[in-house]
Parts: C-alpha cells; structure tokens; sequence
C-alpha cells in the first residue's frame, strides 16, 4: 500500500478498535462492514482513494459498467425513458453514482425528458468527484444525502446493493453462529458467537456452512418502497435468487473484496484500502419491496436486458474498441449472466421493454 493508504488503514483500524470496545469487545459483520467503507474520512467509499477505472493503471480497484462503455448507459436509457413516460414522471434518482459515468450517459441520451437528475450519495469525496464530472449539466443535477419523505420519478442503482453491509450466519457441527470481528494485539481478527438467526431457506445437509444475510439491503428496499408514490426502480448488480444463492454447495458464501482489480476473501486485512462487496438476494430484495406495497416489474439477467433495450444496433455503429467493451456486458461468462436486472413499479404494470424476453420473475 501506498503512505497515504497505510495511514488511512491504521487510523479506521484504531476505530474500529475503539467501537469494538464500546460494544463489549465484539462487533458484528455488518457493523465492521459498515465502518470499513463508510466510516467519514477514512471508510473505503469516504476517504480519496480511487474506486473506478477501466485498468488497473489508473490506480483504479474495480470497473462497473458504465466506466466500461457509454453503449451501457444509452441502452438502460431506453428503458429509463419508458419509464418515465409510462409513469407520468420526469425526475431521476440516482444511488451510489460512483464516478458519475452513468448519470452523464442518461442525461446525454434522455435530454429534456429529465427536469431534475438527483443523485444521493454519502460519500463527500464521491460528490466531489460527481459534481465535477456533471458541472456542465448545470442546476438539472442535484445531490441528497438521504431519501425524502416522499419521492416520485424512476430510480437506478447499479452496483449499490452489493455494498450494503451484511451480516455473516456460520454453521459448525450443526450449530448457527454470527460471525463478528474482535480488536486484539494481533489485530483484527474473527470470533463466532451463538445465535438464534438463520438463513431465510433451511440449508440441506450437515456441513459447516458459511453465508450472508442482508438485513440492511431489505431495510433499505422497504424505505424506498414506502416512500415512492409514483414511478418505478432500476437496479443492476451480481447476486442470484434465493434457491442458488443459499444452495448447499454455495458453502463458502459470496463476500468479496476487490483491489487493484483483484480479488481477496479477507475483508479484515487493510480496512478501508479495498472494497468489500457480498453478492444479492434478489428474492429477499423482492419480498422486501412486495411486503411494503411495490410490485416487481421485471427480473432478467443484465445481458438479456440490454440486448432487449437495443444494445444490438449500438454495437452495430460503435467503434470496434467500444463492441470489444461492450461484449464484456452480455457474454455469460463476464457480466452478462452473473448481473441481474431487478426492477418494481408505483403505479399500472406496463409491458417494460428490458423485460419482454427472457424474464425470470418465475424463478425469485
């Protein structure tokens, strides 16, 4: 790690500490996950490292989709835009807006259709970054740091999920534990404490079993379920519904940590210098939105979607540097199929364009 990042790291691990203590010794997972990315100054999302970039060059850790093309952007455009007019609305919301790539590309491709493009974000640093990339789309853009009372327009997340905390559910010799971090002489380190919550499924079999559970993204749902009075919601991001995600031979659960564009499974080394994500639940994200009153509008696999939404014959005029990106979306083995596309609606149900083949809603 660089000085900068060793120091960031030092300072969020004497946090951490510190709040270990306050509790008792013990924090749960999703306590630790949420200090490693968002505790002010120095959590992973919070403190100035760079996050997005094409290659590890850059100086970058990971790359989302629309850092990978802008073809991304003008193909969820088409849907955003039908969405906005089959809803009545002209407003867009945006979470988790990374660098900005995709709020500039549906503006560029939905113009005049969106009055007001708010983005809610937490990190100041990210703001920073999002109101210099989007100066010139002038008082059009605005950011929030928390959801209103009330809201109405379409909203998108791509990538916003996964970066929810999680809590860690750990089977050993047939007994449940929650897993959570301890602060000692040697550092951090993880320590399992008996517990009465479970996996929304019984996991077949006797075998020690580590998963995740994702109160936190449900609460989360809920919220904008309650407080969407009219409109519809995009998110994209990699996960799986609930029959894959808590199969028996998923032992080792999904929780993952990206930097420099690779990938570790140690989220406890170097706090706040590396991204810690947990793939989705979407049955869980599903029944969270349906127990608050949203109905669910479509679910497919984001390759699918996008082929639905046009990709095609935009690939058909872009560079050839820009269809070689662009395969990186919809190949099976890339983005296409791990990434989902789960979408709800305020309002009648309509015949939404990136779901009109290959809808999976059967399979949450």
């Amino acid at each position: 790690m660089n000085p900068d990042a060793t120091s960031v790291t030092s300072a969020l691990q004497a946090l951490i500490g510190q709040q270990a203590a306050r509790a008792g010794g013990w924090l749960p997972f999703d306590r630790y996950m949420a200090l490693a990315l968002y505790a002010p100054g120095l959590g992973y999302y919070a403190n100035a490292s760079r996050k997005f970039g094409a290659m590890p060059s850059s100086g970058s850790d990971f790359v989302t989709a629309p850092e990978l093309t802008p073809l991304f952007g003008e193909a969820l455009a088409v849907q955003v835009g039908e969405a906005l007019e089959r809803t009545g609305t002209d407003e867009i919301w945006e979470f988790g807006a990374g660098s900005g790539a995709l709020a500039m590309q549906l503006l560029g491709s939905l113009g005049e259709r969106v009055r007001r493009y708010t983005i809610v974000e937490l990190s100041a640093s990210l703001r920073g970054r999002q109101q210099a990339a989007l100066a010139a789309s002038g008082d059009r853009v605005a950011w929030a740091s928390e959801l209103p009372e009330s809201l109405h327009g379409v909203v998108v997340g791509n990538e916003v999920l996964d970066a929810m905390p999680v809590k860690l559910l750990q089977r050993l010799d047939g007994q449940w534990h929650e897993r959570g971090v301890v602060a000692g002489d040697g550092g951090l380190q993880w320590a399992d404490r008996p517990t009465e919550l479970r996996p929304p499924v019984e996991i077949a079999g006797a075998h020690d079993y580590l998963t995740e559970i994702h109160p936190q993204a449900q609460a989360f749902i809920r919220t904008l379920a309650d407080r969407l009075t009219r409109g519809a919601a995009f998110f994209i991001d990699y996960g799986f519904p609930e029959a894959e995600y808590y199969h028996p031979q998923r032992h080792m659960g999904t929780l993952m940590c990206h930097r420099g564009h690779q990938a570790d499974t140690d989220p406890l080394q170097d706090p706040g210098a590396k991204d810690i994500t947990a793939h989705v639940d979407f049955t869980g994200i599903a029944l969270a939105a349906q127990d608050t009153g949203l109905a669910t509008l479509g679910y497919t696999s984001q390759g699918r979607f996008l082929l639905n939404c046009g990709l095609a014959p935009l690939l058909e005029r872009a560079s050839l540097p820009e269809r070689v990106a662009a395969q990186r979306l919809v190949n099976e083995h890339e983005m296409g199929e791990l990434f989902k596309v789960l979408a709800f609606h305020r309002g009648a149900y309509w015949d939404a364009v990136g779901f009109r083949a290959g809808d999976r809603t059967h399979t949450l």
